[in-house]
């Protein structure tokens, strides 16, 4: 990729949002992060709805860093309407969870995540991840266009 890469984080928490961006910070990536605090605002920033619907301003993303565990409209609702739809189908979506449970993982990869990662503990963790993340997703990865 040529450009920096437009990476969308789908997280609820602020703490798990703050830690993120911190590690995106720390790596010293040089791409954009933008935020949806919930799978609604998610799928509005992906269908250009509200708010979003200046793609100038609000491109398609790369990357969707995307949590499992949110009220409203969960991760897997977000990844099976996201999988449903041309326009956003194939765009990698990694999941990014607390959870570590095997029906949650079979589930996500049965509706087409890209890969699954359990949210790590440490810092020093988080910021290992996300450079392997961005390493082998913006790239390594060869994808067709979007």
């Amino acid at each position: 990729m040529t450009r920096p890469a437009n990476i969308l984080l789908v997280e609820d928490q602020r703490i798990d949002i703050e830690l993120t961006l911190a590690a995106f910070r720390q790596a010293r990536l040089g791409n954009t992060v933008r935020i949806a605090t919930s799978g609604e605002e998610a799928l509005d920033y992906l269908y250009r709805e509200g708010k979003y619907e200046d793609r100038k301003e609000y491109p398609l993303p790369d990357l969707i860093l995307l949590d499992l565990n949110m009220p409203g409209i969960n991760g897997f609702e977000v990844l099976k309407r996201i999988r449903n739809t041309p326009e956003v189908n194939r765009i990698p979506v990694i999941i990014l969870t607390a959870s570590k449970e095997e029906g949650d993982r079979t589930l996500a990869y049965d509706l087409g995540t890209n890969n699954y990662l359990v949210k790590p503990v440490t810092s020093e963790s988080l910021l290992r991840t996300i450079n392997h993340t961005e390493q082998f997703w913006i790239v390594l990865n060869v994808r067709d266009a979007i």
